[in-house]
């Protein structure tokens, strides 16, 4: 399953690494979600090719910037 590596501005504690962690979860085709706060950075793995579009919505709506893959 491949994964890919994004990041992510705005996160700083714990409860944003839960918060991210569950919202990309919840999408469609994610198997696995790696929140890393020191390098900002979010690793999702999923059966196919993710939705880039669909997992910077769900990080925008929870109040995180996600800048691009990493």
């Amino acid at each position: 399953m491949p994964a890919t590596t994004y990041a992510v501005a705005g996160m700083s504690c714990g409860h944003c690494k839960a918060t991210l962690t569950e919202v990309i979860g919840e999408l469609d085709g994610v198997s696995g979600v790696e929140v890393d706060l020191g390098s900002g950075h979010v690793t999702v793995t999923t059966a196919a090719e993710p939705d880039d579009a669909a997992i910077a919505e769900v990080v925008d709506e929870a109040g995180y910037a996600l800048t691009g893959r990493a």
